[in-house]
């Protein structure tokens, strides 16, 4: 049964009058239309489209992220849009293809027609650098000086004042580092973890000893292993780890990734099936949108070549640049240096485990 009382057409509801009458090339003004000025302006309306939708999913999750306790079934509804942004970003790369059928002559024609617009006025997509966390102090110089010179005032009001709001990365900061599990009646990780890299480092000397072909192999091999050692004892170290954050060495707190280290170490526990479901989405994000990125300076590389961009940028060097600076979650990619090898990993206090896991019992009686 309808629930509408009014009878819907197509066309109004999509305001396709608006839509199809949104692309009006700038080339006409001054002479012939530069044919393929019209899939230019298409294909950066789809992408500020899918920036609407990415906005609106990760707002949600951003506002969902702010209650003191999430469940199974916020955990379960937050994995899932993050699968659905990674579905528009995927869409969202391989779109960077069709603006490539047109070759950099046919740019050319109109190109010099849109000095100083440029991508770096786009707001959503600076609203979403910002909201995921890519505030200035974490940019690269070039738009840590001019983030904001080619916005109007109410577009740069609007953009200052996100700045000074909590972001998807604190919020998840946040949410790792309350994680109860990481001290759990007698059982502390922090201690069996260190514990156990201890051991498994131990290991790896003696067989390093034991094998060395020569006593360059063994000194080449244990300066490796040593920097093992110094990156896990800045691990655990309070102290250490600050310098690392300073250094920009990583950005989660420490209890954040200790937490992340837990759920990644132990995900087939029950109880982190989902959290670390959200952790790889984010991590994910992070991935998909570097390569948004790095495909957008070979495609900026393979226009324009050297030349500037119309914003003033310089061009393809500047996107290469923020291709890796760029990163919110890559704390999650570095989280490797710190991973044992399953066999290395102390087994779990049977209440740990049963705190992790669910037990049905049988409904059938005895005889």
């Amino acid at each position: 049964m309808p629930k509408n009382i009014e009878p819907v057409y197509y066309g109004e509801y999509l305001q396709l009058d608006k839509l199809l009458d949104a692309q009006a090339p700038h080339s006409r003004k001054y002479g012939a239309e530069a044919h393929d000025e019209t899939l230019f302006i298409i294909v950066h309306q789809v992408y500020e489209l899918w920036f609407k939708q990415v906005l609106h999913e990760l707002r949600s999750i951003h506002q969902a992220l702010q209650a003191d306790q999430l469940d199974d079934r916020t955990l379960y509804t937050l994995a899932h849009r993050l699968r659905r942004v990674l579905a528009i970003q995927d869409l969202m790369n391989d779109q960077v293809g069709i603006i490539e059928t047109m070759t950099p002559q046919e740019f050319l024609a109109f190109r010099d027609y849109l000095v100083p617009a440029s991508g770096f006025q786009s707001i959503q997509f600076k609203e979403l650098e910002i909201l995921l966390g890519l505030t200035r102090g974490h940019r690269i110089a070039f738009d840590q000086q001019s983030f904001y010179n080619r916005l109007n005032d109410t577009d740069r009001a609007y953009l200052e004042a996100l700045e000074q709001q909590p972001s998807l990365f604190d919020r998840v900061d946040a949410w790792l580092a309350r994680m109860p599990f990481l001290e759990f009646n007698d059982f502390s990780f922090w201690q069996t973890y260190q514990q156990a890299v201890t051991a498994a480092l131990d290991h790896d000397e003696k067989i390093i000893r034991e094998t060395a072909a020569t006593p360059e192999q063994l000194a080449t091999e244990l300066a490796s292993l040593q920097s093992n050692r110094d990156n896990f004892a800045a691990l655990f170290d309070n102290n250490r780890y600050i310098e690392l954050q300073k250094n920009g060495q990583v950005r989660l707190s420490q209890q954040a990734m200790l937490s992340a280290l837990f759920i990644t170490q132990y995900r087939e526990e029950p109880a982190f099936h989902l959290a670390h479901q959200v952790i790889t989405g984010l991590a994910e994000m992070d991935e998909k949108l570097t390569i948004w990125r790095y495909k957008h300076a070979m495609m900026v590389q393979r226009m324009l070549g050297t030349k500037i961009g119309t914003g003033g940028s310089s061009g393809h060097d500047y996107l290469r640049r923020t291709t890796e600076q760029n990163r919110v979650f890559k704390d999650f990619f570095a989280m490797a240096t710190y991973l044992l090898p399953k066999a290395a990993l102390p087994e779990l206090p049977a209440h740990v485990q049963q705190a992790l896991g669910f037990y049905f019992r049988s409904n059938h009686a005895t005889a």
